[in-house]
């Protein structure tokens, strides 16, 4: 038999990975914190030897999933936060201010050339059904012309049903990663804030919020006050998505739910 090369172990390397963690963020909406590394080995599919020879303990493995989820996550507000920093000049929402730029950038500080962060750079994994799928959700909410918030979170709750890590994600958010030590949960706090949070206010003042603001005349919020609005929505979408998420309807009941909560 001939030897496999280094980029063929590489690529078996990186692929075992991804199975590992994706068995883990479906055992831990399960069992939470009770999962155990024999419980993913089952989950993927795998001998406990082979997942433990890449994660001696389940603390590393929850960490490094969230690391790298956490690169493909704020992808879902990019359209429709573009969508509404390029509305028509003559329309009114034109004679609003459009809110500050934000940053784009990767967890190690560099935004990957070419491309913007995050799911965009995911879509390519090989994967045609995912790719499909989600090129179907996309198409589905530009037909509905739902407003940039609504049509941002129809997304994200139909990706939460397609990819689990996504979900657990924002649920341990909310949660201020409770789950991982403080040297660990603060890195990951301060990403998710930059990339999810600081985006989805800036869409939140140019969307509804700004909407309702210019209507009663008031001023916009202060920026502190905007990310604690993204993240009471973020908590909310939790919230309503677990049951969903749970009986396997999450996909066909987002819109219902983004109803529900009237975004």
């Amino acid at each position: 038999m001939t030897p496999r090369t280094k980029e063929q172990n590489e690529e078996i390397r990186l692929r075992r990975l991804a199975q590992i963690r994706k068995a883990a963020a479906d055992v831990f909406l399960d069992k939470g914190p009770l999962l155990e590394i024999r419980d993913v080995a089952a989950q993927a599919g795998l001998g406990y030897g082979t997942v433990y020879h890449y994660y001696s303990n389940k603390g590393d493995l929850l960490h490094d999933l969230l690391w790298d989820v956490l690169e493909r996550a704020g992808e879902w507000l990019v359209a429709p936060l573009e969508s509404s920093l390029n509305t028509p000049q003559n329309s009114p929402d034109a004679q609003r201010e459009a809110p500050p730029e934000i940053s784009r950038v990767s967890v190690s500080g560099e935004a990957p050339a070419g491309r913007p962060f995050g799911l965009a750079a995911a879509a390519d994994n090989g994967n045609p059904a995912a790719t499909d799928s989600r090129s179907a959700s996309r198409e589905t909410a530009a037909a509905a012309e739902l407003e940039p918030v609504a049509a941002a979170g129809v997304r994200l709750l139909q990706l939460w049903a397609e990819d689990h890590a996504l979900f657990l994600l924002h649920k341990l958010a909310g949660e201020g990663f409770a789950a991982l030590p403080e040297a660990r949960s603060a890195p990951l706090s301060a990403a998710f804030r930059r990339e999810v949070l600081a985006p989805l206010a800036a869409l939140l003042e140019t969307g509804r919020a700004a909407n309702e603001a210019a209507a009663s005349g008031a001023n916009a919020a202060e920026p502190p006050y905007r990310l604690q609005q993204a993240e009471m929505l973020l908590a909310a979408l939790v919230g309503c998505a677990s049951l969903s998420l749970r009986r396997g309807k999450l996909h066909e009941e987002a819109r219902d739910i983004v109803r529900f909560l009237k975004l």
